[in-house]
């Protein structure tokens, strides 16, 4: 067999890993997105929460 008739199926197992790849890339953006968001929510309750809290004790408090 000469080389020429190898290259064909070589290309081919090239472009499905290169297409493989691109798939993985996909998945693992989309990931990275719906993480941060959900980091960015967390971070906008906790402080939404502190911020509750602490108007709750603010409000709490007698000065004498």
């Amino acid at each position: 067999m000469s080389r020429s008739d190898k290259s064909p199926t070589e290309n081919e197992t090239i472009m499905m890993a290169l297409d493989q790849i691109s798939q993985t890339i996909d998945v693992m953006t989309s990931v990275v997105g719906r993480l941060r968001n959900y980091m960015q929510q967390r971070e906008t309750a906790t402080a939404d929460q502190s911020k509750e809290l602490q108007a709750e004790m603010g409000s709490d408090r007698t000065l004498h």
